[in-house]
């Protein structure tokens, strides 16, 4: 978590490191030692209120504590790229890109413990094999939600027209009744008949929808996996393909 108010007060402190003085009022103002008048820093700039200044402290810090994971980079087959073939001062620079996108897969790939390109193509499989059984787990989750929200729908269906089933089933000779609440009474025995091939009696509302949120909840994790596992497999395949091309097609001989 940001400490907001360690934050600000270092900001406060390197201003004043900078030869700056603080007035705090209604708005805060910043004076230089070699100025006679302080500035309000809200007439550089609504972006520069207290409260804007205490936000973008905020989110460099959450930035800088989440840092953009970096895309690992492409090898340029430079026996196939044109603008390699046309451009001697592309090609010389492609060849030092390749070397560099190269030399930094190695890295990442030590990094991993992988050291040889069997042990790579092993871990692809595995992170294939990872992302499927996670995908399987997210559908089975789905489909049990879905169940869940036909069973909710079920259970509307049951106590609305409950009242009109209990009369039926007193009075099975009404016919004049059973035909003007034929398509209500219809509705409510497919809709027992469904719950009772789950339940053995009527479920509360609250209880399905304490199901669903835990398997929502379950969901969300999941996929926030599937979400690592996809990019992780993207970045073990482009490995891959990084030594096809640098090895493989020797684009750097």
């Amino acid at each position: 978590m940001i400490n907001k108010s360690k934050s600000w007060e270092e900001f406060l402190e390197n201003m004043k490191s900078i030869d700056y003085e603080i007035k705090f009022g209604k708005h805060i103002a910043f004076r230089h030692k070699d100025k006679q008048r302080f500035t309000r820093a809200k007439t550089i700039g609504e972006d520069y209120t207290e409260e804007k200044i205490k936000e973008r402290i905020d989110l460099a810090i959450k930035n800088k504590s989440n840092p953009i994971k970096k895309r690992v980079g492409n090898i340029i087959d430079i026996s196939t790229n044109e603008k390699a073939q046309s451009s001697k001062g592309y090609e010389v620079w492609a060849r030092k890109h390749n070397i560099k996108t190269m030399a930094d897969s190695i890295i990442k790939l030590r990094e991993q413990g992988i050291n040889s390109i069997t042990q790579l193509d092993d871990l692809i499989k595995k992170s294939a094999d990872d992302r499927q059984d996670l995908l399987d787990k997210i559908k089975k989750i789905e489909t049990e939600m879905k169940s869940l929200s036909q069973d909710m729908e079920n259970i509307n269906t049951i106590n609305k027209y409950r009242e009109i089933y209990k009369y039926h089933k007193k009075n099975p000779d009404d016919k004049q009744f059973a035909e003007e609440y034929y398509s209500e009474l219809s509705v409510y025995k497919i809709a027992a008949k469904e719950i009772l091939e789950n339940y053995t009696k009527l479920p509360k509302i609250k209880e399905i929808l304490t199901k669903l949120d835990k398997l929502q909840e379950k969901k969300n994790t999941l996929m926030q996996e599937y979400s690592l596992n996809k990019e992780q497999f993207s970045d073990l395949v482009q490995y891959r393909k990084n030594y096809e091309n640098y090895y493989g097609k020797e684009v750097e001989r």
